[in-house]
This record gives structure tokens, C-alpha cells and sequence, in this order.
């Protein structure tokens, strides 16, 4: 199973650019892993929040294939415990051929995207930024890979 994450705009703080190749690179010794980055669109000033989600869900659509299952990271959607998540993965790795993971933009997702997904996955009742949740994401993806092969990684 391929597993990627797609993104809305260039990761721009350092020390997240740094922590999230760190991840990146782990999660590639356990499955295909791929960062696919949206670019952020142009003189927004006349589009309304909703117009900039429709035009940033065109562009997330362009790069779902039909037989891809589709997560948002949505603040909506289902909680789960470290090794709860695990568990999901590996269940998904078995049934799934292309995981694709979105994080959306500072709007969140278009109709035609929640339209798409399969399912919907919040990683926090608490609200972080953009930014910070690709970290965040990537490491607990990480860390999923780790419980899976039973490494010492995780501690409960």
C-alpha cells in the first residue's frame, strides 16, 4: 500500500520543514510514503472563503485517483489512541492500495472533497495550525508504523 499525504501550501517554518522529512524518511523504511504539496492560490482578495475552498478542492480532486481511499484530517472526525490508529492502519494497509491523507487549508474542504472521502480523522479536540498538524501527522503515522512491527518506539 502507497500512503500519501496531500497538503494545501508549502510547509514555510523550518523546524517543522526539518521534523517533517525527519518522519518522512522513517515512515519510507515501512511502506511508500509521498508528500504531494498543493500550492497555495494566488490574489485570494476577491474570493470568498468558500470560493477558496472550491478552488483548493479542484486542485486536492486533480490528485485522487477513483480507486484511492480518501482521509481528511478534519477537526469532525474520529478520535483515536495511539494504538487504536495502528490498528486502523493495518487494517487499511490490507484493504487499500492508496491511502491518501489530506490536510485542507485555512477554510478546511470543499463539498466535492468531504464528497470524495471515506472517512474523516481528527488528530486533537484542541485546535492546532496548518502548519503544525503536517508534523503531527507524520509522526504518529510514524509512530502507527512502529506498534504494527512491534517496536519500542511507542511506550504505554
Amino acid at each position: 500500500m502507497k500512503t500519501i499525504l496531500i497538503l494545501v501550501g508549502k510547509t514555510v517554518n523550518k523546524h517543522f520543514i526539518a521534523g517533517i522529512e525527519d518522519y518522512s524518511e522513517r515512515i519510507s523504511h515501512y511502506m511508500p510514503f509521498e508528500i504531494v504539496t498543493i500550492p497555495e492560490l494566488r490574489n485570494t482578495k476577491n474570493l470568498s472563503e468558500e470560493q477558496q475552498k472550491i478552488s483548493e478542492g479542484d486542485l486536492i480532486l486533480r490528485q485522487i485517483q477513483p480507486s484511492d481511499t480518501v482521509v481528511l484530517l478534519d477537526e469532525h472526525g474520529k478520535e483515536f489512541r495511539s494504538i487504536e490508529y495502528a490498528r486502523w492502519l493495518q487494517q487499511k494497509q490490507q484493504t487499500a492500495r492508496r491511502l491518501v491523507f489530506i490536510i485542507g487549508g485555512p477554510y478546511g474542504f470543499s463539498d466535492a472533497v468531504y464528497s470524495r472521502s471515506n472517512e474523516k480523522i481528527s488528530l486533537s479536540k484542541m485546535t492546532f495550525s496548518h502548519q503544525m498538524v503536517r508534523l503531527i501527522f507524520t509522526e504518529q503515522l510514524y509512530r502507527a508504523c512502529t506498534i504494527i512491527k512491534g517496536e519500542p518506539y511507542h511506550h504505554e
